[in-house]
């Protein structure tokens, strides 16, 4: 059966841009079927389950290019302690999670990440296998960048000293084509999986022609975190010689179908190098602002880097990732223009959904699949919504979005996520995260943690 949605404004995100008012989007099956004035869609579908449109936009839903949905876990107590972190805890408070407790966060991430509008995602990580079932089952889109490395990480942090080991990296090989070969196309075919490189100081050179082979092998995207941090840039220009974005170049590492997350400490040389390879740039704007960094968004683009965005670690809402894109890079650059939310949508949606593959997705125009979310646009915050575009890159919020479909079927209905237990889900993530922080804390009482934490076991959680 048909749905059309009537009497709606409609955000396309296509290549001019278009609003379309008094208008109708029908879908059918995966696909978009017809688009159009109101009244003649209805007239061409008169059998179709009709949902009224008024007061609401129907748009793209967001294609988060950067995230890392497990780490849910830390949220409220990293974002306030830089990068690389100044807390100096041996272990991880994730080091305490059981296999099935992971899988908890994963889903806390799509759970956010979906009542915020995001129907794509890219989550990047080690070991995904242990919740990537999971994760099929919540509805949207997800590139599972399954991660490898050869440097001995936690060194290199204590000491700055730069040890790789062979086998480490082809454990992360074996685990990326593994992952590939039994979950890759799974969920009807919303479960892609990529080929994710940590970060530059962290692989060798024989392991990143390795990745870039598998890569065109498995014929997939690729990911790595870039100009992270100024310390990234000294352990590279230590180990290397060079910058990190000139030694991915010289290992055949900046491609067009490379995302390089992040993208926030370069100099002018790595900006121009960057943009003649054609990589995305995943602008993953909150993290940095959290972080105290801004990077060249303007300079990057007009270098030929296209632009797509980020969350990142601890948050999900890419409604927030827009407007402070938009507001650190006007005052980055001071114009008060420049980025305009129209520029800033499309980031977050046609571009986000190219650079992960999914060209059949992003904007919404006849014979795409049918992702799009609806925003309920009659609230205090939202009107007057003569403008929407802009209106809601300022003052959305990622509560407004009452409705999702994906591939034609509903993830979100009317507020109400259809995929997931949401209150169960909430309720063992809270649980979970204060006894996990708990036994951190109990376990290193000499180090140094200048925050209070209430790691109580809470009432409302055990209901």
């Amino acid at each position: 059966m048909s749905t059309v949605v009537h009497h709606t404004t409609v955000v396309t995100a296509d290549a001019g841009r278009r609003v379309l008012t008094d208008a109708a989007l029908a879908v059918e099956g995966d696909r978009i079927i017809d688009l159009g004035p109101a009244e003649e869609v209805l007239a061409r579908h008169p059998d179709a389950e009709r949902i009224a449109g008024r007061g609401k936009v129907v748009m793209p839903g967001f294609a988060n290019c950067h995230t890392h949905f497990t780490l849910t876990l830390n949220r409220g107590i990293q974002e306030d302690f830089s990068f690389p972190s100044t807390l100096r805890f041996p272990r991880a408070a994730a080091d305490y999670l059981h296999p099935e407790e992971r899988e908890v966060f994963a889903q806390l991430g799509a759970l956010e990440a979906i009542r915020s509008g995001t129907t794509a995602a890219f989550e990047i990580g080690r070991n995904l296998d242990g919740y990537a079932d999971a994760l099929a089952e919540c509805g949207i889109r997800i590139v599972l960048g399954e991660t490898a490395a050869d440097l001995d990480q936690p060194k290199a942090a204590r000491e700055h000293v730069f040890e790789f080991n062979e086998a480490r990296g082809e454990a992360g090989l074996e685990r990326i084509e593994a992952l590939h070969a039994s979950h890759h196309g799974a969920g009807d075919g919303r479960i892609s999986v990529a080929v994710a490189a940590h970060a530059p100081e962290a692989v060798s050179p024989r392991l990143l022609r390795r990745l870039r082979d598998l890569a065109e092998r498995l014929d997939t995207i690729a990911t790595v975190h870039l100009n992270q941090s100024w310390w990234e840039v000294e352990a590279v220009r230590d180990t290397r010689g060079v910058l990190p974005a000139e030694y991915l170049f010289q290992q055949d590492f900046l491609w067009p179908r490379l995302v390089a997350g992040h993208c926030r400490c370069m100099g002018t040389r790595e900006v121009a190098l960057l943009g003649r390879s054609r990589a995305w740039v995943s602008f993953n704007a909150a993290i940095a602002a959290r972080r105290g960094y801004s990077p060249r968004i303007a300079d990057l683009a007009a270098a030929g880097s296209p632009i797509a965005m980020g969350s990142d670690n601890m948050a999900e809402d890419m409604v927030e990732v827009m407007r402070t894109g938009l507001f650190m890079e006007r005052v980055r650059t001071g114009d008060g223009e420049r980025p305009t939310p129209d520029d800033v949508l499309q980031w977050a949606t046609a571009n986000g959904h190219r650079a992960l593959g999914l060209e059949e997705s992003g904007s919404l125009e006849v014979g795409k699949q049918a992702d799009f979310i609806i925003v309920d646009t009659r609230r205090a915050h939202l009107v007057p919504a003569m403008r929407f575009v802009s209106a809601f890159v300022h003052q959305g919020q990622g509560r407004d979005v009452e409705s999702m479909m994906v591939g034609g079927r509903w993830v979100m209905r009317d507020g109400q996520v259809v995929t997931m237990d949401e209150d169960r889900t909430v309720r063992d993530a809270e649980r979970i995260a204060r006894r996990a922080w708990r036994q951190l804390l109990e376990d290193y009482p000499e180090v140094p943690f200048p925050v209070h934490l209430d790691t109580a076991e809470p009432v409302w959680a055990g209901e």
